[in-house]
C-alpha cells in the first residue's frame, strides 16, 4: 500500500468510523505527552517509565489502525 493509497484510507476512516476515529485520537494524545516528555532535560524515573509505557501503547494503538485499515480495504476490494 502506498503513502497516498494510505493517507485517503486513513482519512476516510476518519470520517466514517468512529473506533477507527477515537484509535487516532488516542495515538494522538500519547504522541503530545511523548513530545513533553522527549523535551524533559532530566526526566524522572517515573517520567522515563512513562514514556517507555506510552511507546509501547502507541504502538499498540498504530497495530490496531493498520488492521482496520487492512480489513476495511479488503471489505472494500471484493464488494466493487
Amino acid at each position: 500500500m502506498d503513502i497516498a493509497t494510505t493517507d485517503s484510507l486513513k482519512e476516510e476512516l476518519l470520517n466514517c468510523d468512529p473506533e477507527f476515529r477515537e484509535l487516532a485520537r488516542e495515538h494522538h494524545k500519547y504522541e503530545e505527552r511523548l513530545s513533553e516528555l522527549s523535551a524533559l532535560n532530566y526526566p524522572s524515573d517515573e517520567e522515563q517509565l512513562e514514556e517507555i509505557t506510552l511507546k509501547k501503547k502507541k504502538l499498540a494503538l498504530k497495530d490496531q489502525m493498520h488492521s482496520r485499515m487492512m480489513q476495511y480495504q479488503k471489505a472494500h476490494s471484493t464488494s466493487h
